[in-house]
């Protein structure tokens, strides 16, 4: 009688949930709910309930405690009944059922399958635990009913997986270019609900690089190698406080699946110019070690095009045409071992070398125009060639102990990344208007950088839910450059002095930061913390001339991160988050250099040695429903805000110079609303909403600046399954009038679409793609502020349609053991 009951139960629940998403026909629904209803009436009018409390206790296959984990009980005899409840941080929740009443129970929890399936609550039974694994697959009664969200916030992080994004990628920073409700502008800088762009980690640490240094090592990145993206808008104490636009951490896969398993993923894209490239994955995972290492070749091409015209005078128009190819091969090699030493000690190793090979060339079309008259004053062409190679290397060790079977442990981990640029330059110049002799010239650009990093971090769980963490970190970057120049005189070769330069640049931060997280009542989280770090920065110029700087200071950055249920639509949990945290930006040696940087006769680079960092208040309110984020309004208020700003030079109105500088107080006030349909079924997609609006209060050229500009953008994503093996997705943004800092930018977007099937028993995918297929990731800009008044157009290579082939090979090591069980009775 009982397993009739049972199963007829659990036709019920399937049947409700199935025709809740539209899997089943109404007629075909309504005679099995009758069905099971009537059974079930029968079999609980003969059972009397006792309620009694139960321990809820859930844990991965190493019995390591899952926090925060979702819990949904349904109450058999009557299905209205649901209890829904986030786990503690010792993944433990506590219930109130009833005895001899049979029970419906869902799990879910962020990089865990989902799993559901009924029990009972019988004798002195009062704790029961559940085992949630990792690979995703179908067991002895259980039944996993959704693959992961494309988006999923976990405490005060949202979790991007980025598997429906690699799909039609070529390279890791295509695949952050597709990622809903982030944005790159051309320059590489990536941004999230800020002006300042956010800062990029890899596997939890920050690189210290240079915008175009991270894009160069991301396009060298095997997209398939990409575990999941995190991002952080506001993050927590743990992390560096030189976060005022966000953080966006890659996580690398480290082998996770049992037994030896591997890829090969090739690809080709043709646009204006073509990329193709080549890839191995392969993974060796024991219960006790795992291995891995990733390989990727590339060959790729792409051009830019910007079109400037710059007012330097009432009557005088400067028009610029310059158009770039860059031509590249990129080489990467990512490794690792991760190993468990005992049951406490877990060792991780793990590496990547990357080379960048280019040979970029620039024309350069440049006008001067009396407007008046149409009057042509100067018309000449520049020509520069870039040739040259990037070449990286970024190794860390890193230890990790469990302290006990609840979830403490003890973390440490030892980093280094080397990175050497080499570029060979020449240019030349010829010109038409006036008739002059050419100029021309040549030179090398050298530079290294060493960053070595430490951190050791502890969480411990002690009684009543409360969790502290506390931890140092200790980073020291060494960066040496060398600009040696000469220019033709006739036949002999002349130092040039106006481009000859040698620049040292050291920096120190130290780091302390204690936080601690408790769960009050059923459903309420406070999290609080506070940072101090301690600066030291130091540049020296030897050439030409000394021109030294030195920044020492110490500064405390608190935090607090609070978590409630709000309300339940339709037995579905609202989740509502509040965060605040105090941050900082630093200017980096790029922006701190004082020597002039060539760009074309008419436009240079120098940076400003009396930058102050910037500092900022955010807040940020969110919403979530079932561990998607729906909603965020956020203000940032940031004093002595940077930006890049363009300046005309003292000596020729002719001439400009672009640099950073300290403009003043900006507010930024901004929304975001997303929508999503959950995924699992045919039909799965995320449309987005954000505005930001900026205020900037200060100076610019030394006089008073008073700026306020709103911007708009709509981002979507889309996955339709066309059968068991086939899937269509698109994906794409739309950014309305707005700014990129202060240069203001007319609507652009771009829409993808790709189209993969697989073959071979499941082992071979095979995907169609077409990147930006109306060419509409292109823009008109213009800036007006000061004496500069200038606009024009910039468009680059984005119009791409490509194929891809990804082969998965290997066995998986047959498990042992059941990931579902219900123990029997244990003191709590």
């Amino acid at each position: 009688m009982c397993s009739y009951i049972c199963f007829y139960s659990s036709i019920f629940i399937k049947t409700i949930l199935m025709s809740f998403k539209g899997g089943y026909p109404l007629k075909r629904t309504f005679k099995q709910i009758f069905c099971s209803a009537v059974a079930m009436i029968g079999f609980f009018s003969l059972t009397i309930s006792q309620t009694v409390p139960i321990t809820i206790k859930i844990a991965n296959p190493k019995n390591e405690p899952i926090p925060f984990a979702t819990i949904k009980i349904i109450s058999w005899p009557d299905s209205i009944q649901v209890l829904q409840k986030i786990a503690d941080s010792s993944g433990v929740a506590k219930f109130s059922l009833s005895k001899n009443t049979q029970y419906y129970i869902r799990l879910s929890a962020v990089n865990h399958q989902a799993i559901e399936k009924g029990f009972s609550i019988t004798g002195n039974q009062t704790v029961i635990r559940f085992i949630l694994e990792h690979v995703s697959k179908k067991l002895d009664n259980v039944t996993v009913i959704s693959k992961k969200p494309l988006m999923r916030q976990e405490d005060d992080k949202t979790i991007i997986d980025p598997e429906s994004l690699v799909a039609s990628s070529t390279n890791g920073y295509e695949v952050l270019e597709k990622v809903p409700g982030l944005f790159l502008d051309q320059d590489g800088n990536v941004y999230l609900t800020s002006a300042t762009p956010a800062t990029i980690y890899i596997n939890g640490r920050e690189m210290k690089m240079s915008a175009a240094d991270v894009a160069t090592m991301l396009k060298s990145l095997p997209p398939n190698a990409i575990d999941k993206i995190e991002v952080l808008r506001t993050p927590s104490a743990k992390y560096d406080a030189s976060g005022s636009g966000g953080i966006v951490n890659i996580v690398l896969k480290k082998g996770v699946k049992l037994g030896r398993t591997g890829s090969i993923t090739t690809g080709y894209q043709q646009g204006v110019y073509s990329n193709e490239f080549l890839s191995l994955n392969m993974s060796n995972n024991t219960d006790k070690k795992t291995s891995y290492f990733n390989l990727q070749a590339a060959k790729r091409n792409s051009f830019e095009n910007v079109v400037t015209n710059r007012l330097f005078s009432a009557d005088s128009l400067l028009s610029q045409n310059a158009y770039t190819v860059y031509p590249a091969h990129n080489y990467f090699a990512g490794y690792g071992i991760t190993k468990s030493v005992n049951k406490k000690w877990e060792i991780d190793f793990s590496g990547n070398i990357r080379l960048n090979e280019f040979d970029n060339k620039t024309d350069n079309k440049n006008k001067i125009e009396k407007i008046s008259t149409s009057q042509i004053l100067t018309d000449n062409l520049n020509r520069i060639s870039n040739k040259g190679n990037n070449f990286g290397i970024s190794n860390s060790i890193e230890g990790k102990m469990k302290l006990d079977s609840i979830g403490s442990e003890w973390e440490t981990e030892l980093g280094f990344n080397y990175v050497h640029n080499e570029t060979d330059q020449g240019y030349n110049t010829s010109f038409v208007v006036p008739v002059l002799p050419d100029f021309s010239g040549y030179g090398n650009n050298n530079n290294n950088r060493s960053v070595l990093s430490f951190h050791s971090d502890l969480k411990k769980k002690l009684k009543n839910k409360f969790t502290v963490e506390a931890g140092v970190k200790s980073s020291v970057l060494l960066f040496k450059s060398r600009a040696d120049y000469f220019k033709k005189q006739g036949s002999a070769d002349v130092k040039d002095i106006g481009r000859t330069s040698t620049f040292r640049y050291n920096e120190n931060i130290n780091a302390a930061y204690l936080q601690g997280s408790k769960s009050f009542g059923k459903d309420f989280i406070l999290k609080t913390g506070v940072r101090l770090e301690n600066t030291n920065m130091k540049g020296h110029q030897l050439i030409p001339g000394d021109t030294s700087f030195t920044v020492k200071r110490t500064d405390l950055f608190p935090y607090v991160y609070l978590s409630k249920s709000i309300m339940k639509i339709f037995s579905y949990q609202l989740r509502a988050y509040l965060v605040y945290r105090r941050t900082l930006q630093r200017p980096v040696y790029e922006q701190l250099n004082p020597f002039p940087r060539y760009i074309d006769q008419y436009l240079s680079e120098v940076g400003n040695p009396s930058l102050r960092p910037q500092f900022s208040k955010n807040y940020e309110f969110n919403v979530s429903f079932e561990e998607t984020p729906v909603l965020a309004i956020g203000f940032n208020d940031t004093k002595d805000a940077f930006t890049n700003v363009i300046y005309q030079s003292d000596s020729s109105l002719s001439q400009a110079y672009r640099t950073y500088d300290n403009l003043g107080k900006n507010k930024e006030w901004y929304f975001r609303a997303l929508g999503a349909l959950p995924p699992g079924g045919k039909y799965f997609f995320v449309l987005g909403l954000q505005y930001n609006h900026n205020f900037y209060d200060g100076l610019y050229e030394g006089k008073p600046l008073s700026y306020k500009r709103g911007t708009w953008m709509m981002f979507t994503h889309h996955t339709l399954k066309l059968d068991k093996r086939s899937q269509v997705s698109f994906n794409g943004f739309v950014r309305f009038k707005g700014l990129l800092q202060f240069t203001e930018v007319k609507t652009f977007g771009g829409t993808n679409v790709n189209i993969n099937r697989k073959f071979l028993k499941e082992k071979l995918t095979v995907t169609l793609s077409a990147n930006d297929i109306f060419y509409t990731n292109k823009y008109d800009f213009s800036i007006k502020q000061g004496t500069v008044n200038a606009y024009g157009l910039r468009r680059n290579d984005t119009r791409r349609f490509g194929i891809n082939f990804r082969y998965n090979f290997g066995f998986k090591k047959k498990e042992e053991f059941d990931p579902l069980k219900a123990e029997s009775p244990e003191n709590q």
